[in-house]
């Protein structure tokens, strides 16, 4: 069911051989660039030296290509082992490629959404990767989780859109170029809690956006950075409009549903990683006088890792298959499900492989800690476990109660008809 085409075999080969040759040994460079950077959110030059690869190699916006890159979309399932082998590297390999978010979201909306004009202005500059996005949505006054709940205003005064609120936990804004904000605020606050958004572009330097400050994430600050925005009084043209009035949350349906499983196939990639370093350190050293790979407890951890990244990663080709063939809002539950289970996973091998390192897994001479960040980060990010799990259940629900409904007999059957 899930065989791999002769084009995604080829693919992953070719990606396996950048990330051996050329990411891995630029990971510890880039980081020492992130730190010369300080917060000043430069372009670490290895990173641009790993574009230039990356698109030497066939390796670029695989998720969405450009139609003068002569091929066509990947879907979901073809496109699911590449991004597992790019989740080996999460903070470096997919921005290398340009397939990392939010710009794989941003120039999905702009591609399904986006006018002629826009594609033009925007979409093209993103997928040549010249310019960063972000995507503008969560708020610090509202649980977010619920995105029907945000406040931001925006209101129609002659040919100008007028944006008044604060964002939080916005990724990327700070980056020198980061030039596009897609911001999801409210046009109609007494519609339907889904028909009152929507969703407008906003140029970086428009007068009355400002950078509040920087969120550190469990004590980092990297290079990608979110922060606390405010908007005040901040006006673009009514040419700035993406999609339609009021369409904003589905919209927003639609960014969130591949996004979410880009995070988990990346995921996979993490905890495949982090099982293959635990081997090779428990292969190397001793305690008490044995090798631990002999301790029975660390093969457990081993043998439960296998297990458990092989259950996430069928579920997650699963949900790609139903994407492909049935639609992400067919789909749905089981992108929820795979959602919970992905990062879940991850962070449970490398915990694992950060205890078998001992006190070098939480330092900076391996990738671990940093990738344990990352997984707790996506069982917030894109919703929390919790709202995925009440998407499951109430689509559970449903299904129990569709099949244990007694169907109509006699007068009732005929009326029925």
């Amino acid at each position: 069911m899930f065989e791999q085409s002769a084009k995604v075999t080829e693919l992953s080969k070719v990606l396996s051989g950048f990330l051996e040759e050329h990411v891995y040994p630029a990971e510890a460079v880039y980081e020492e660039q992130e730190r010369e950077a300080g917060p000043e959110r430069r372009q670490p030059p290895v990173l641009e030296e790993l574009k230039r690869t990356a698109r030497r190699l066939g390796l670029w916006n695989l998720f969405l290509p450009h139609p003068e890159e002569g091929h066509e979309p990947l879907t979901n399932s073809e496109y699911a082992p590449l991004a597992e082998l790019s989740g080996r590297s999460l903070f470096l390999a997919p921005e290398a490629m340009n397939c990392s978010a939010p710009d794989t979201g941003n120039m999905e909306l702009l591609s399904m959404f986006g006018t002629p004009a826009q594609k033009k202005r925007w979409l093209k500059p993103l997928m040549n990767g010249d310019i960063r996005s972000a995507y503008a949505m969560t708020e610090p006054q509202v649980a977010s989780s619920d995105a029907s709940n945000i406040e931001t205003s925006i209101v129609r005064e002659g040919d100008e859109w007028v944006i008044n609120g604060r964002k939080w936990w916005i990724s990327g804004p700070n980056r020198e170029r980061c030039e596009l904000l897609i911001l999801m605020g409210i046009t109609d606050p007494d519609g339907d809690r889904h028909a009152r958004h929507t969703m407008i572009l906003i140029p970086r330097d428009t007068p009355g956006v400002t950078i509040e400050r920087d969120l550190i994430v469990m004590g980092y600050n990297p290079f990608e950075s979110h922060v606390e925005m405010t908007f005040d009084n901040v006006r673009v043209p009514a040419e700035n409009l993406l999609g339609e009035v009021g369409a904003g949350f589905a919209m927003s349906q639609a960014r969130l549903g591949p996004g979410r499983i880009h995070h988990c196939m990346r995921m996979i990639g993490a905890a495949e990683r982090a099982l293959e370093l635990m081997i090779d350190r428990v292969s190397k050293r001793c305690a008490f006088g044995t090798r631990l790979v002999d301790q029975g407890v660390i093969r457990e951890w081993i043998a439960d890792s296998r297990m458990e990244i092989d259950q996430a990663r069928l579920y997650t080709m699963y949900a790609a298959h139903l994407m492909d063939t049935v639609g992400n809002k067919a789909a749905a539950s089981q992108i929820s499900g795979i959602k919970v289970v992905a990062p879940a996973v991850a962070a449970k091998v490398i915990d694992r492989a950060i205890q078998a390192h001992g006190a070098a897994g939480l330092s900076q001479d391996f990738p671990l800690a940093r990738m344990w960040v990352e997984t707790r980060v996506v069982r917030i990010a894109d919703g929390p476990d919790e709202v995925h799990r009440r998407a499951v259940a109430r689509t559970e629900l449903k299904r129990f109660a569709a099949a244990t409904t007694p169907r109509p007999t006699g007068v009732a059957a005929h009326l029925a008809r």
